[in-house]
């Protein structure tokens, strides 16, 4: 295993708080493989950025709402390729619209990508882990997960689903020395909060004790931690970063 590169995957690591745990671990000095769905030229570009921290980076296209696609990529790009020391379950999406009026396939297309494909990704990166007997594996969930937000009814049912399968994973994958830990980040400045009226950001930013919304970096610091060695001893737990936003 010693020949094999350290490195960590990042799956929706091409922009956003994904972009930021990206580098944030290429600075600790993790080789990076980051996914994508669409815009491969963010993609390329995060690479180039990742390498000009010294370490080695690659981008692959995965819709991780393919269950078959994620188990030929762990088979045909991570196994027995790379020394896989670091899993963070990303990459998502969503599909908002009151619970009353929500079609099934907006449903099903959101607990899809955000639950059943960081399952498939946990499982794929615990079976590599559980063979070399060690690992980091951290799921990005959402304060919403634990508040409920109006018009998420899909979403907020995935985030939560995330936090179960992390208690459970950790239980499971802790005598390999693997940890599972969660982060629930609160209003962070990406692009989907961009989006929001003002009037309505407004709003959020008076809910927020620390009075302003949180940055991909201060996820990815958190992230940061968690995959260390300093947190070894630390699973089945999930971080709010959220400023002290509590609905």
């Amino acid at each position: 295993m010693s020949e094999l590169l350290k490195t960590a995957l990042v799956t929706g690591g091409s922009r956003g708080i994904g972009r930021e745990c990206a580098l944030r671990l290429a600075r600790d000095g993790y080789n990076v493989y980051i996914t994508y769905v669409s815009k491969p030229q963010q993609a390329r570009e995060t690479c180039t950025e990742i390498e000009n921290l010294g370490v080695q980076a690659a981008s692959f296209e995965l819709d991780v709402g393919d269950q078959e696609a994620i188990v030929d990529f762990f088979k045909n790009e991570i196994k027995d390729r790379v020394d896989l020391q670091v899993l963070v379950n990303n990459a998502g999406l969503t599909q908002d619209g009151l619970l009353v009026r929500m079609k099934p396939e907006q449903w099903e297309k959101v607990i899809r990508v955000n639950l059943t494909g960081s399952f498939i990704c946990l499982q794929q990166a615990a079976k590599i882990m559980m063979r070399n007997r060690r690992g980091r594996i951290i799921n990005l969930s959402s304060v919403t997960a634990q508040t409920g937000n109006p018009g998420q009814a899909n979403y907020t049912s995935a985030k939560a689903g995330l936090i179960g399968l992390t208690k459970t994973a950790a239980q499971e994958l802790a005598p390999r020395n693997i940890t599972v830990n969660a982060v629930a980040p609160g209003f962070i400045d990406t692009d989907m909060t961009d989006k929001l009226p003002g009037d309505v950001r407004d709003r959020f930013l008076q809910m927020i004790p620390l009075q302003r919304f949180g940055t991909p970096g201060d996820v990815a610091e958190c992230v940061a931690f968690l995959a260390s060695g300093e947190a070894g001893y630390i699973t089945g737990q999930v971080l709010g970063i959220n400023g002290g936003l509590y609905m």
